[in-house]
């Protein structure tokens, strides 16, 4: 049976872009196990079956480690949204964009996203991009598809708030707990290790950083001009 998470996402590469294997075998994992819904013929993919998470919520702790939700838009949609979030109004899409960056997946309520993007090398790197009303972070998230998923299983509520990063999960009042499937899986099939903390594996920069080292942000505001 085809992988249509998987399916969504090869169709709304830019050329040259590849989807990194062990992102593949993520999506592999989330439609094996069923975590996923369909709407307006779109499929959505997440870590935790979403109606255990919800049922489980309270003001104090929740289930299910890291909240993050896979999807691809529709073509239309990822132009405008790519658009927006580029410009913040109405001005065509430069074409250069629309050829290094692909949209993956939401990586927090407030509306910041994850991507896909060809470096300058070529190379198909993990970028973050904050959504400016609450996060701001906007830097390389991952250099492999491998390390996207040890961020992911380290278990913080959301991977949008690099404040959170320079400690383990779980230093506030609110208590995720840890999405233990998902974290068994990860070491299993790549026989890897979890880090405590994100800073092992992510250099937080932002969108109003001054002379930004990050080479995304750099890259992000070069074509924004």
């Amino acid at each position: 049976m085809e992988n249509l998470l998987l399916a969504q996402l090869r169709e709304a590469l830019p050329q040259g872009m590849r989807v990194p294997s062990e992102l593949e075998a993520l999506y592999a994992w989330i439609e094996a196990n069923g975590f996923y819904d369909d709407a307006g013929g779109r499929r959505r993919g997440y870590l935790y079956p979403q109606d255990r998470l919800q049922q489980g919520w309270s003001d104090d702790e929740r289930e299910g480690g890291t909240d993050i939700v896979f999807f691809t838009d529709e073509p239309k949609n990822r132009d405008e949204e790519l658009r927006y979030w580029f410009y913040g109004e109405d001005r065509e899409l430069a074409a250069e964009i629309k050829q290094r960056l692909c949209v993956f997946a939401g990586s927090g309520s407030e509306g910041s996203m994850c991507a896909l993007w060809l470096d300058d090398a070529g190379e198909t790197k993990i970028v973050h991009m904050g959504s400016g009303s609450g996060s701001s972070m906007t830097c390389v998230l991952a250099h492999s598809g491998l390390d996207f998923l040890r961020l992911l299983a380290i278990g913080y509520d959301e991977i949008c708030w690099d404040e959170d990063f320079s400690a383990p999960p779980n230093s506030d009042d609110f208590i995720v707990h840890p999405n233990v499937k998902f974290q068994q899986w990860l070491k299993d099939a790549f026989k890897t290790m979890i880090p405590q903390t994100a800073l092992e594996l992510v250099t937080p920069a932002h969108l109003d950083d001054e002379n930004p080292s990050d080479e995304f942000l750099i890259w992000v505001n070069r074509v924004a001009e």
